[in-house]
């Protein structure tokens, strides 16, 4: 029997630490212009797990960029396979304007408005789909897998890199030895991500983690480079309001216990995973589906 106290990872509504995704379009919206100015770790993860495509034999015709935010992810596909369509999407709008803003007039790159949860394609559209740093915004980590394999052909690949739950563990750290509370977005672990991919049907499913660490000067460094990217904390339990002086001035107090060499850490747990769409798949009996898509701009 289950304990009502434990949540049950990747089920929307079951527990506070969930992303409330309202909150997260919100604040990637309001992020979209100062996005690029302050992803200097996004960009890097990015390349890195472009990299982890190289060995691999695949020629797509077709490619989702799948939380693609300002367009970089889908500018890069586009040099590396130059003969496929590349279709980037996000959920939300005003990080999809952005990436349309980088595209001349004579490239055939589309962009969607989407939701992870519940793509607006029919099966079997996509060779690849590649995803970087995206999935630790999902409510419902089993209904993602469950829709990007149904949208890959059979034999595609799915790429995509995330967040673990160590994720600026020193900043947890900090706030629950202030007040017990946590500032910070909780991540699945790399081996529950694992799970769910082989519970949608992957195939020989891989993944590997590192840890990055970006210093900063101060905390307030930290958190301005956080809000600048829109990845402050939106759970669905976090703190209310704004931080009390008082607060902040201990959060301060209880960070500089991780300042090395003049520096504070952040830490980044960041793995990386690739799964193969079985060659033969069930015929579906629901779900398969091709609603009106919001591609941008409208035409």
């Amino acid at each position: 029997m289950s304990n009502p106290d434990q949540p049950e990872q990747g089920r929307p509504g079951q527990s506070d630490w969930l992303p409330d995704l309202t909150q997260a379009r919100q604040a990637f919206n309001r992020a979209a212009d100062s996005y690029d100015e302050f992803a200097i770790l996004q960009q890097e993860v990015q390349s890195r797990t472009l990299q982890r495509l190289e060995p691999i034999l695949l020629t797509p015709k077709r490619v989702l960029d799948l939380g693609c935010g300002t367009g970089h992810g889908v500018q890069k596909l586009a040099k590396r396979f130059p003969k496929a369509q590349i279709v980037g999407g996000d959920f939300a709008e005003q990080m999809v304007r952005k990436a349309r803003g980088r595209q001349r007039w004579w490239q055939k790159r589309r962009y969607a408005v989407l939701d992870a949860h519940a793509l607006p394609f029919a099966d079997g559209s996509f060779d690849l789909i590649y995803s970087s740093l995206t999935l630790q915004w999902c409510m419902d980590i089993d209904r993602v897998f469950a829709e990007c394999k149904r949208v890959l052909r059979p034999g595609g690949l799915m790429q995509f890199s995330s967040l673990g739950p160590d994720t600026l563990n020193e900043l947890r750290l900090a706030s629950a030895e202030v007040d017990g509370s946590s500032r910070v977005n909780l991540f699945l672990d790399m081996h529950d991500v694992g799970d769910a991919m082989v519970r949608a049907g992957f195939e020989a499913p891989i993944l590997d983690l590192e840890r990055i660490v970006t210093t900063y000067k101060t905390l307030r460094d930290l958190a301005h480079d956080l809000k600048g990217i829109g990845a402050h904390n939106v759970t669905v339990g976090r703190q209310r309001g704004m931080t009390s002086r008082q607060r902040w001035r201990q959060l301060n107090e209880a960070y500089e216990q991780f300042r090395a060499d003049g520096r504070l850490p952040a830490t980044w747990e960041v793995y990386y995973a690739h799964g193969w769409c079985p060659e033969k798949t069930p015929q579906m009996t629901s779900g398969s589906r091709e609603v009106p898509i919001q591609w941008y701009p409208q035409s």
